[in-house]
């Protein structure tokens, strides 16, 4: 590597520059709308009330075959209803909701909880980023971004800072290597060559449950049953390379070129061996290679033992293997974590794996409340029949404008409409739980074509590539703090600028992907 350089800075004030414009709008507008679990509550209250009102009213909706299927909303006051809902709010509403869903991203979180917690990603990222060739340095922070997003704490808080300080070591704006990482770490998030991380597992399983509440059949374009963890595994396999080559050609293009104009600082406490692999590191990776040796092997036995593929007495091929995939998954992620644990000395005894397990189920508190109000509210629209009246209006509103003919613009329209959404109200669960309810049912009844792994795929698009132009982003001070030790008056306004490239690049390419995938018949996953 090069000498690194110090360019004095014009002005290095500490104070925070203020806000202004279009950033100030959008920082007053996010922070007057409540917290999504919030608006559950009000969402549930209006909707009971709703039903005072409306109860009784009756509307027509055709079947699958064209008959005509007359619906009728429910009277939530009358008590038998109300009982309805204090008998379900527990157990099927909640805990039961979906088939048990929520147990099912508990269990993952479980998995990734220990790999996390025993340091193993964060020290596999430093491991490949120190390694990195000056050439392809851009296009593999892109690359470790984006598959960092199973444990998005080591994403933000140890590759970003890593991509200063290995452009730093370069003599190159330390700000060039952190927009890169920051843009596979938040706009790529959804993009991955792993299958069945916790983000599938999410917008999977609840995609099931918002499609078979109304009667949506939870199958692809080709009419086969969807597996929801694995749903989108073939198209996101194609955007990691896909937004690697886009992210690494937007940061030579246009952020690279800007940016080595720009004055910035290396504050004397920088130490550019802050992210070096110990030795006692190294033996961790030798040890977690031999877990993930050892994990692989047994999946490979459970597949091809009880787990293997068998016909059941109704003549349907059953597949224990893939119906089990999020299990498997989870179960590498804590054999390696754990072998990693023990060789770092991370772990001493079993109680700390469990003491690992517990502090990420710690993490989860806030999805458990949120959760429990959405459940309950979904449960509600359910019961009631008001979902399927939701449904019912929006899919006749789209259907007089004409739109039932073109499918494409349906994608096109529900991504910009989810992307700009985003850029007021953060956080991927709360969102699908307020958007997909409505979309998955409403696009489907307006053409067949727009099937639930469509519509999460178009979520999942749009969801991610503004994450790096919004204030409300959950990581944004973090970012904007660590972009500030070499850069001290840089406010967020200068981050959107920096990563607005970024972000129109990833949306228009990306969603012109899954257009491809659409209008060629490509399946989206397994």
């Amino acid at each position: 590597m090069t000498t690194t350089r110090y360019i004095p800075m014009a002005d290095s004030q500490n104070t925070q520059p203020e806000t202004k414009g279009a950033i100030a709008l959008i920082e007053k507008i996010g922070h007057k709308i409540p917290d999504p679990v919030v608006i559950f509550i009000w969402f549930f209250a209006f909707a009971f009330i709703l039903t005072l009102f409306i109860g009784g009213l009756e509307f027509k909706t055709l079947s699958t075959d064209g008959s005509e299927i007359t619906h009728t909303i429910k009277n939530m006051g009358e008590a038998e209803h109300t009982r309805w809902l204090f008998d379900n709010a527990l157990l099927k509403n909640w805990l039961g909701f979906g088939g048990g869903v929520l147990g099912v991203i508990l269990i993952v979180m479980l998995g990734v909880g220990v790999a996390e917690s025993s340091g193993l990603l964060g020290v596999l990222i430093k491991k490949l980023g120190t390694r990195l060739n000056e050439k392809y340095l851009a296009p593999a922070l892109v690359f470790l971004g984006i598959m960092s997003s199973i444990a998005t704490d080591a994403g933000y808080l140890v590759l970003i800072p890593l991509a200063g300080l290995l452009y730093a070591g370069l003599g190159k704006n330390p700000l060039i290597g952190m927009a890169a990482a920051f843009a596979g770490v938040s706009a790529g998030f959804s993009a991955n060559l792993i299958p069945a991380t916790p983000i599938d597992v999410i917008l999977g399983m609840n995609a099931q449950i918002f499609a078979e509440a109304q009667g949506v059949p939870f199958e692809s374009s080709d009419g086969k049953p969807l597996t929801p963890a694995t749903m989108h595994y073939y198209f996101i396999f194609v955007s990691t390379f896909l937004l690697v080559g886009l992210g690494a050609w937007v940061t030579n293009k246009f952020v690279a070129p800007r940016l080595e104009k720009m004055s910035y600082e290396l504050p004397e406490d920088i130490d550019l061996s802050d992210f070096s692999v110990s030795e006692k590191e190294e033996k961790g990776l030798k040890a977690a290679f031999l877990g993930l040796l050892l994990s692989l092997g047994i999946i490979v036995g459970l597949a091809y033992g009880p787990l293997a593929p068998y016909v059941d007495d109704a003549g349907k091929t059953v597949n224990p293997y893939l119906n089990n995939v999020i299990l498997l998954i989870s179960l590498v992620f804590i054999m390696v974590g754990v072998f990693f644990g023990y060789a770092t000395g991370k772990f001493k005894k079993l109680i700390d794996v469990v003491h690992a397990m517990v502090g990420q189920m710690n993490t989860m508190g806030y999805i458990l409340v949120l959760t429990f109000f959405c459940y309950n509210f979904l449960g509600l629209l359910g019961y009631s029949g008001l979902g399927t009246y939701i449904t019912y209006l929006g899919a006749t509103f789209l259907e007089n404008l004409g739109l039932q003919h073109f499918p494409i613009a349906l994608i096109i329209g529900f991504v910009i409409t989810t992307a700009f959404i985003n850029i007021f109200v953060g956080g991927l669960t709360s969102k699908w739980m307020l958007l997909g309810p409505i979309f998955v049912p409403m696009l489907y009844q307006v053409n067949p074509a727009m099937t639930p792994d469509l519509v999460a795929a178009a979520y999942r698009v749009a969801d991610s590539s503004t994450n790096i132009i919004t204030p409300m982003m959950t990581y944004a001070g973090v970012i904007l703090a660590f972009m500030r030790k070499y850069k001290k008056d840089l406010s967020f306004g200068d981050v959107i600028i920096m990563m607005m490239p970024y972000s129109i690049v990833f949306l228009v390419f990306w969603t012109a992907l899954l257009v491809a995938f659409f209008a060629f018949g490509i399946p989206l996953g397994f």
